[in-house]
This record gives structure tokens, sequence and C-alpha cells, in this order.
């Protein structure tokens, strides 16, 4: 039986762990053993069973080779505890398996666990402000707008080449936009793209929109320093200071600035138990209960490492404020330490960066509810934070310029034309009634007849444009709109009177034009008598 990628989606750590029994199951080898001067056919020895299920857990893509013999073992004591497989005697229901020579066997059915029946937590609509809407005393007055006027020139820049027919239109004054209104903003459209990343058709099943808090990633996204660190508005919720200090005094290992007293051998293992101590007695993960099912369903996506970046960022913007930093200061912490040489080992038997992975995978990621695969899950996206958490833990500038963007456009004023996109935002009619086709037709006539003949009556008093323009106008919306242009030019004397006639005058003659021209002066002979 080949493995199978796990995606997103809901109950991704049933599925998971579906999977892994029918591979193990499909893997283990069973041959015949001798246990007290008694045969059992079909059984294998719990050493067996760990190098199996070891070796399957890490070629598997959705666990990795992160995962370590000792958590093999705890995954088999809770297959023993859930009926998985019994010792050779029928016996299951504790979680006493160990890594040495006793005999275990299959059950004969498959104990696969069934999806659980979670309440539907039901979609969010998330009002927006009316922008048709005006509050009781409220005035307009206040709004800065631009006039937007549609005159002659604008007209025929619009309809030079053929001119259709102009819809009625409406200027929609909006109303200033309220903190709260901007942080429901922020939460809608963080809520839709990641549920667009991670590809789900709804987030129903994942994620309770309504613990959602939109004052927490609002404040995740603008209140940070230059390092892109969240700054706590409650100090209170602070780090300790000693706490922060023996996480600076590892992280930047050999130079501890914060360090007064004097070292000695075994030092920085102390430092690292009381930092491990402070983290593990949290009653909650930093990533919180109950965002456990979407952080395991991200994990679907590890395989596509963009996308789980992307889908990691809006994620890590809904937790709380003071979570999102211990969370930033935490990891950077695991990854300096797990990339310093100059830091002493701090375990005798386990690689530095696999004993940050163990020690603090819970404190980060771990269900309410007891999930018999949450310790490999957590070790799987505890591992990709540390690899890429420069990234994932700075705000996304794509959703960022986007929402400011979206907010900017929806504080200006707009023309909204009828029929189009817009159009929908407008209030609709409070009731209806049936008129009669006389009315219809006056009615039709009217409402749009009237702006055309306002536009044909602006064409003609525009004083700014030239005589030729003005007839080339004239005679584009009398060839699109004839009725409207004929009554108001109903004869073609009413439309030459438009344009009189200039009567050409003669230059006057002048006096020297009559006389004779200048003739240069010739010396003439005199003949003398």
């Amino acid at each position: 039986m080949e493995p199978r990628l796990v995606g997103p989606g809901p109950y991704r750590a049933t599925r998971l762990w579906n999977e892994i029994i029918e591979l193990f199951r499909a893997g283990m080898p069973l041959r015949k053993h001798r246990c007290r001067f008694k045969s059992y056919e079909r059984c294998f020895k719990a050493s067996e069973a760990v190098d199996c299920l070891h070796e399957l857990l890490g070629s598997n893509q959705n666990f990795g080779p992160e995962v370590t013999r000792h958590q093999t073992v705890k995954l088999l004591k809770k297959f023993l505890k859930n009926h998985v497989i019994e010792d050779i005697k029928g016996r299951w229901g504790k979680e006493d398996f160990e890594d040495d020579g006793h005999l275990y066997r299959f059950p004969p059915s498959s104990p696969l666990k069934s999806y659980p029946k979670k309440p539907s937590y039901g979609k969010e609509v998330i009002k927006f402000p009316d922008w048709n809407e005006m509050k009781a005393g409220s005035s307009q007055e206040h709004i800065a707008v631009k006039s937007i006027a549609m005159n002659s020139e604008m007209w025929y820049k619009r309809h030079s080449i053929a001119i259709g027919e102009v819809p009625a239109c409406k200027l929609v004054f909006r109303r200033e936009l309220t903190q709260t209104n901007i942080e429901e903003i922020w939460k809608s459209m963080t809520l839709s793209r990641l549920q667009k990343v991670l590809g789900l058709d709804s987030l129903d099943e994942v994620l309770d929109t309504k613990l959602v808090n939109s004052k927490h990633i609002v404040q995740n996204v603008y209140n940070v320093n230059k390092q892109g660190i969240v700054t706590l508005e409650d100090k209170s919720k602070e780090l300790p200071h000693w706490i922060l200090s023996a996480m600076k005094c590892l992280a930047n290992w050999p130079s501890c600035s914060d360090l007064k007293q004097p070292t000695y051998s075994g030092f920085e293992r102390d430092v690292f138990k009381t930092i491990a101590d402070y983290f593990g007695q949290m009653k909650e993960p930093l990533l919180t209960f109950h965002f456990f099912d979407i952080f395991v369903s991200v994990l679907g996506l590890l395989q596509k490492p963009s996308k789980a970046i992307e889908a990691l960022q809006m994620s890590c913007l809904l937790l709380p404020p003071e979570n999102r930093k211990r969370l930033q200061l935490l990891v950077r912490m695991m990854a300096r330490i797990s990339l310093n040489q100059d830091l002493p080992p701090l375990s005798e038997s386990v690689r530095t960066r696999s004993l940050m992975v163990q020690v603090f995978s819970r404190c980060i990621l771990c269900s309410k509810d007891e999930i018999d695969l949450d310790e490999l899950l957590a070790t799987k996206l505890v591992s990709f934070l540390m690899d890429n958490y420069q990234e994932i833990l700075n705000v996304p500038s794509a959703l960022k310029s986007s929402i400011e963007d979206h907010v900017v456009h929806l504080q200006r004023v707009q023309i909204r034309h009828a029929g189009a996109d817009g159009g929908a935002a407008l209030p609709p009619p409070s009731f209806c009634h049936q008129i009669t086709a006389g009315e219809f037709e006056y009615q039709r006539a009217t409402g749009s007849q009237e702006p055309l003949a306002a536009l044909l009556e602006e064409i003609v008093m525009n004083k700014e444009i030239s005589v030729k323009d003005k007839k080339k106008k004239l005679k584009q919306f009398q060839k699109s709109y004839p009725e409207v242009y004929r009554v108001r030019f109903p004869s073609p004397e009413t439309e030459a009177m438009l344009f009189p006639e200039k009567t050409k005058q003669k230059p006057p003659l002048l006096m020297w034009a009559l006389k004779k021209p200048f003739q240069p002066f010739h010396r003439t002979r005199s003949f003398r008598m």
C-alpha cells in the first residue's frame, strides 16, 4: 500500500490516524515466535514494531524524518490503548508498550476511527456599514467631496466614437469608516484569503470564525517594532524580564550582554531548562486550542512551501498579540540555537535541533482534547516554523496592501450607474405597484430624455469650445438622439440662430490707393530754342 498525501481540510488528524493504521498493518512483517515454550503464529516483537513504524513515519511525506524513535514508541502506546494492536494473550487498553521483546499481534478487525461529529460553527456574516443609509442627526457636510460634473468635454471624450444610451447615475455619499468597520474588513478579507489558499469551500469545519477577534488582527499588523515583533499595549502580558534575559543569553551565545554573573560548567543547560520549564507550564499552547484544526489543516500544504508559508502567515495573524509575540521570540531563539556552532551541546544523546523540536512542540501546538497524533503533527509544524520563521511571522505585505487599498476605495465618493455592478448596493425600493402602459411610456420618455436634454443644453451653452467642435458634437448628438435634438431645434431656423452668419465687410478704400504709384524721377533733356 502506497502512502498518500493527506491535504488540508476538516478531520485531517483523523484521516492521518486511519492512514497510518492501514500502512502499519500492511507493512508490518508477521511471523512465528516462541515465548515460554509456546509458539505463536502471525505476531511480532515490540522492537520490530518500533523499527517498522519509525521507518514508515520517516519516509511518509505527511510526517517526515523529524519523527524520533521515542515518539514512535509513544504512538505505539496509543495503538495498544485504542486496540490497534494487542499482546499475544489478547490484552489491550493500557499504554504499557515498551521498546523490548514482548510479543504483539493485530486484532481481527481494524479499528479505524470514524469522523467526529462536530457541531457546525455556522457562517458568521460580517455586517459592513451601509453607505447609503445616513445615521440620524448626521450630515454630509463634514465629508470632503470633490465635485464631479460631466461637462461637454468629458461627454465628448467618452462618446466620440459611438454614443450609447446615457444611464441614470447616482452620487453615493459614504460615511467615514470607523475603527470597528476597518477591523471587520481586516477579519473578513483575511479569512477569505486563508480559505482560498487552503482550497476549501468553507472554513466552517476547521475554524469557528466567531472566535476570531478582529482587533487582534489589526494589532498584529500595525503594532510592531522595527524587527517586526509585536508591541503589546498591556505591559502586564509581557514575558518576565528574567525569561527574556535567559532567551537572549542562549540565542546570542557566547556574547550574553545581559549576563552579569560568571558562568560555570553546564550553565547553558540550566538556562535552557529554565526556559523549557517556563513554557512547559503554560495552560494553553501559543497557537491556542481554538486554532488547532486550522493549523493542522495547513500542514497538508507543506509539499507546496510557498502556499504553506502564506497560509501560516495569515493563521498567525489570528492569534492574540501576546501569543504572537511569544511565538516570535521563542521560534527565533530555537532557530538561532540550532544554528549556533559555538553553543555547547544541550543534551548528550539528542541533537540540538531535535531537542528544540521535542521540548517546545507541545507548548506551541496541541489539542485540548487528546488527539493521538497531535505530538507528531506539532513536530512537523514546529520544524517548518523554524526553517521559515522570518517569512511566516512577518505581516504578509500583499494582504496588507490589498486590504488598505480596499479601505481607501470604500472611503471614496463614487458615481454609480444603474445596471452596473455597483448598482446592487443602492437601496432597493421599499414597495412597488402596477402602473398603466401610458404612465410607463411617459416615465420612460421623461426619465431618459431629461438628462439628455440637459446635456444637449450644456453643449449649446458651452463657450469654451470652438464653433467647429460644437458643430461636430451637435451633429453626433443629432445622429444618436434625433428626438431630443428635434425638441431643442424644431426647425432649421432655430438651429441657424445658434450660429449666425457674419457679414463680410469690405475694407475701406484708402486715399493713397487712388493716387498713381510713385515713379522715379527721370531727368529730361532740355531743348533750347
